[in-house]
């Protein structure tokens, strides 16, 4: 136990175990009796102040506040942090274990219990740049646990979380989370509504807790002292769905689901996400499940502090990277069928709108994904084609590119998306007597395809690409291990795959380790194929929660071509594998290995020079950590680089030795506190 000497650090009655905290971190760590008083730097002069009362009969945070310049404002009183754990079944049989999306959990028994904390002890530890209170104790069901409270050095941010495990197996979770105190602690409730315009609401304890579809994720609570914000990691919190609507994320008032008494506000997922495959979250035997929520103390309004909370995702936006463009894919909007209709948008089309405010330049279709008639008649299906390749020169432009892409799930197995660099006209049947190809007086060449065979032929001739959608998962479960061997998947014409978080699961530090597992299985086969990300959703409205929902790729091109003259430079950036896919807070501009871009090939003699790794990352939440990810043609082996001691939007550049003996390829993995991450494609080695 360390025990108190010096200014910054006094014990008096409580046991609160200091043995982790390092006296230089910055922090002020002061324990009187039950009382635990914490001050941290949040910028120049500026501090935060949080007071913990480990009297099992108060409220947990006795005092939240600020200080500027050496003024002391309480922003928030006697409050609680509260937590919803919902407990489902996992189907684990029927498909493909813990990888499984087609699961329909709030459609099974299931049922919430409120988590209890008992404050049996506590501790704070220093973590790079972070510093953590740790307050045993917690449980609701078969899930026991603690209470973590993780503060950031100059950054007014801390987390708050309830770190929990089972030891019950086939286990699929979701919770609700928030600050609750016996009566109002602010006076104002505000948020952004979805188009953007912030409202407040004055509060009184007979509210009925409300929820509240808002834009940024996030909820505010504001008193004369300033404001208190609470908001989810903007892509973790939220489990797979096909559709991205906003299902009100948010709550505020009196006895939330009558079983939080009490007035709070936080975040909440609804149970029953799009009514369609509802997944929720793995929650594995002995695996610590991270039930938590994002907190900002500010000494201003709440606008100006939502404000500051929208710098991390840059207002849901993928900011320009100079020499990238950014490129989205795997949308089933069926815009097309909107079209044929006669059903479509006068001028510029919501979701193009949606799109080009989140700050994407190339999208990617997957159009007729069980609309259309991708198997003919041929009137049928050229003319959908016809329309779709006409829309997409409609919408494109200088610095936005709309292309045609489809999800053919036919000839090879599983489910697989394709893009070709310009308009082809092709059906996806060939009956005996009809040719590969032929000339059509309307439409020009027309493909007609009768097997894996003439897919490939198609993808040859046109030098299109193919790649697997959502790998071992969904439609796609068992490939493209199924067929690996096979010649279509051999050829470089077969991209490889594309990345998402299924299944989600609030124990890991990254998201998305079923496709990073398959890139690594991938080039230990020796195959030189490429990861870009996908998003994977149907609808695209303004009103829905899109950022959660995208994943970016970032494109190594200086302009976008015109698309009358095809869109070639585009995939070959997929097919050389010159770019990194992000959630959109991480960004990583240069990637070299001995001076190789990735999608290389290089030569090294470990055993004569040594070999450098050199990349660029920028922030936005502090990093905890990159891995450098290589494999030897049967294992993978990780050279993780601790990135803890960073804050908030900073930016670095690395020059890491490694020892590349036996080794055939290396990528580079980034990962931050909030589990936003970015990865590079590879660089092969002789």
């Amino acid at each position: 136990m360390l025990i108190a000497g010096n200014a910054n650090l006094s014990i008096a009655q409580s046991a609160v175990n200091l043995q982790g905290f390092d006296k230089k971190s910055g922090v002020t760590i002061k324990t009187t009796g039950s009382k635990i008083d914490l001050s941290w730097p949040t910028g120049t002069a500026e501090h935060g102040r949080v007071v913990f009362d480990l009297d099992k009969n108060n409220p947990l945070f006795k005092s939240i506040g600020a200080s500027s310049k050496g003024v002391d404002k309480e922003v928030a009183a006697n409050l609680d942090p509260e937590f919803i754990l919902t407990i489902g079944k996992r189907d684990l049989i029927s498909q493909n274990g813990w990888n499984i999306f087609f699961d329909r959990v709030p459609l099974k028994p299931f049922k919430a219990y409120r988590v209890q904390l008992d404050k049996k002890s506590a501790s704070v530890k220093s973590d790079g740049s972070r510093t953590i209170v740790s307050i045993s104790g917690v449980h609701a069901s078969t899930f026991t646990g603690h209470i973590e409270v993780t503060f950031y050095n100059n950054s007014p941010l801390f987390n708050v979380a309830a770190v929990m495990t089972t030891g019950v197996d086939s286990t699929a979770i979701v919770y609700d989370a928030g600050l609750v105190s016996a009566k109002p602690a602010w006076s104002k409730i505000g948020w952004a509504k979805t188009n953007e315009e912030f409202t407040t609401t004055a509060i009184t304890t007979a509210d009925t807790a409300k929820n509240v579809a808002v834009k940024y994720r996030t909820i505010i609570g504001q008193t004369v002292g300033g404001s208190l914000a609470i908001f989810p990691a903007p892509h973790q919190y939220f489990y797979p769905l096909d559709e991205a609507f906003n299902l009100k994320f948010t709550w505020y008032g009196t006895n939330y689901r009558n079983m939080m008494p009490g007035y709070g506000m936080g975040i909440r997922q609804d149970l029953y996400g799009d009514h369609r495959y509802v997944p929720w979250f793995n929650a594995p035997p002995g695996t610590q499940q991270r039930l938590n929520f994002f907190c900002m103390v500010s000494l201003t309004d709440g606008s100006n502090t939502l404000e500051k909370i929208k710098q991390f995702t840059h207002g849901d936006k993928f900011i320009p990277l100079p020499g990238y463009k950014t490129m989205a894919s795997h949308f089933h909007n069926e815009y097309t069928q909107k079209l044929l209709r006669g059903k479509g948008e006068a001028g510029e089309p919501e979701y193009v709108s949606v799109f080009k405010n989140l700050g994407v330049n190339i999208v990617h279709l997957a159009e007729f994904h069980g609309t259309g008639h991708p198997k003919g008649p041929d009137s049928l299906r050229l003319k959908e084609l016809n329309t779709l390749f006409k829309e997409c020169e409609k919408e494109s432009g200088k610095n936005f590119m709309l292309l045609p892409g489809e999800e053919p799930n036919e000839f090879f197995g599983g489910h697989w998306l394709e893009f070709f660099p310009k308009p082809i006209y092709w059906v996806m049947s060939r009956k005996d007597g009809v040719p590969f190809v032929e000339q059509n007086n309307q439409y020009g060449k027309v493909y007609h395809i009768r097997d894996k065979d003439d897919m490939l032929k198609l993808l040859e001739t046109e030098n299109g690409l193919a790649w697997t959608a959502h790998a071992r998962t969904k439609g796609s479960t068992g490939y493209p291990d199924l067929y690996k061997d096979e010649k279509f998947y051999k050829s470089d014409h077969f991209n490889g795959a594309a990345w998402k978080n299924i299944p989600a699961d609030l124990s890991t530090e990254r998201m998305g380790k079923r496709v990073f597992d398959l890139m690594d299985d991938m080039s230990n086969w020796g195959l030189k194929k490429k990861v870009l990300a996908e998003s994977d959703i149907f609808s695209i409205t303004h009103e829905n929660e899109m950022y959660a929902h995208v994943n970016i790729n970032y494109l190594k091109l200086n302009t976008l071509p015109e698309f009358k003259n095809g869109w070639q430079p585009i995939l070959d950036v997929l097919k050389n594998g010159t770019f990194f896919s992000t959630t959109g807070e991480i960004l990583i501009p240069t990637f070299k290995v001995n001076g190789a871009e990735v999608g290389s090939t290089i030569e090294t003699n470990q055993s004569t020079k040594p070999v450098f790794v050199d990349f660029s990352v920028k922030w936005t939440f502090p990093l905890n950590f990159a891995e450098l990810v290589t494999g030897d043609g049967k294992n993978v082996y990780r050279q993780r680089i601790n990135l803890k001691n960073t804050t908030a939007f900073g930016g670095q550049n690395f020059h890491i030795p490694v020892n590349l003996k036996g080794k055939k390829w290396i990528r580079l993995e980034v990962w931050d506190a909030a589990v936003n991450g970015a990865f590079t494609q590879t660089v092969w080695i002789n």
